[in-house]
């Protein structure tokens, strides 16, 4: 699997047993429907990680796009364990009270990396609030790891909000990300139901202090939609996140993963989703990826056009 690549995300904002409306589920409409994962790519990759012991979020949030991904040879692992401490009603990721920080996790996180030759990492983790740092040396470390390996790969982080802790985001920058995604994953309106323990705002001051903090790494959010938004709603967080420099918007269909979990309201059309990308742009998003399957590190390796061909920035 030579030109490869891997990303290695943190499910920023995890599980939740939501409220469910305890009915059928809505049938998924025809643009909806996946090929079930398969191929020796996919095979590959699931020993790769395996041998590792390492996690993805595409496993544990259920990502439609794991065939896909796998057998391009694209993973997305997730650090820090498996096991959230947030409760989020859309999410599939374990709930509850992790185990031990594993200290090794950076170095086999970047022995898969060198191992499949991968050009673009994309790493992620559940929330460990109960860390005084939120997790955040793990991370600092794990870039740290893959460029000692492989310098010229290129890394994108999905990171938590780390509680707002400044000095948390300020470690996670200083290893000097290429890219740092943080969602924000739906409508101020809904964050009691869908996300109780985030603040909006405090995602808004995550993206803006990233930028404030590494003006040269590009800064990304993503949200959902089906949970119940109004579509003027989400064209006002496009609007606050341009407004905090965000370059990267993703936009995807929120999918139930159990029937625990937050049912969905309604599918968006792909024309709709269409009409909020065009909509993006003309925002001054520099990237819109909006789709009824976009997920947040969907066709990343195709956002790294945008960075500088300088490394320079790193440290």
């Amino acid at each position: 699997m030579s030109d490869n690549l891997i990303q290695i995300t943190p499910s920023a904002e995890p599980f939740r047993v939501g409220k469910s409306d305890g009915g059928e589920r809505k049938p998924k409409p025809q643009w909806l429907k996946v090929r079930a994962p398969g191929g020796p790519n996919y095979r590959e990759l699931i020993g790769l990680v395996r041998r590792q012991r390492l996690h993805t979020v595409c496993e544990s949030a259920k990502c439609p796009n794991i065939g896909e991904c796998w057998e391009r040879g694209t993973a997305t692992f997730m650090i820090l364990g498996d096991i959230c401490t947030r409760s989020c009603g859309f999410c599939a990721v374990k709930t509850g009270r992790p185990t031990e920080l594993d200290e090794s996790e950076p170095e086999r996180v970047a022995e898969a990396v060198c191992q499949m030759h991968i050009h673009h990492a994309v790493i992620t983790s559940v929330n460990r609030d109960e860390l005084k740092d939120g997790g955040a040396d793990i991370f600092r470390r794990t870039i740290l790891a893959i460029r000692e390996r492989r310098p010229n790969v290129t890394i994108e982080v999905l990171i938590p909000d780390f509680r707002g802790d400044p000095d948390a985001l300020a470690a996670v920058m200083s290893a000097a990300p290429d890219i740092l995604n943080h969602n924000v994953e739906t409508v101020p309106r809904l964050y009691p139901r869908v996300r109780p323990q985030a603040k909006y705002p405090r995602s808004l001051e995550v993206l803006r202090r990233a930028k404030e903090l590494r003006p040269d790494s590009l800064t990304k959010s993503g949200l959902m939609v089906g949970l119940g938004e109004e579509y003027d709603e989400v064209l006002q967080v496009m609007r606050d996140l341009v407004a905090n420099d965000v370059d990267i918007l993703t936009v995807g269909q929120y999918l139930q993963p159990t029937r625990m979990h937050l049912p969905v309201e309604r599918f968006w059309t792909p024309e709709e989703f269409a009409s909020l990308k065009e909509a993006g742009m003309e925002m001054g998003f520099r990237h819109v990826e909006a789709g009824p399957l976009v997920r947040s590190s969907y066709h990343a390796e195709e956002q790294t056009i945008l960075l500088p061909t300088t490394q320079a920035k790193r440290p």
